[in-house]
């Protein structure tokens, strides 16, 4: 399994970032035809450990069967728009888009 990862740098504003980010997953969802009660992906809060605030606020992590389908999927038009989107809304700084896999 191969993953995507979007981190998301602690925003200037939480709850513009919150709404924002609920119609960036309504725009994912349309652009990549998931259906609306389907979730194949997870998304992660950090909260602050004894150490301080992380310098992220958020994860979003989905899966995809191999390393092909998932430069298939970012290749697409759809997607792009995605990730045009994701730059557009982490006004903490670009967000982080990590690959990794699942062993």
């Amino acid at each position: 399994m191969t993953n995507l990862i979007v981190l998301y740098p602690q925003p200037t504003d939480v709850k513009k970032f919150e709404s924002d980010y609920a119609e960036h997953i309504i725009l994912l969802h349309e652009k990549i035809g998931i259906p609306k009660n389907v979730k194949p992906y997870s998304v992660t809060k950090f909260l602050s450990a004894a150490e301080g605030e992380s310098p992220f606020f958020q994860m979003f992590t989905m899966p995809f069967e191999s390393v092909e389908a998932l430069n298939e999927a970012m290749s697409s038009p759809g997607m792009q728009e995605v990730a045009a989107d994701a730059n557009r809304i982490s006004s903490g700084g670009n967000p982080i888009v990590l690959i990794g896999k699942t062993k």
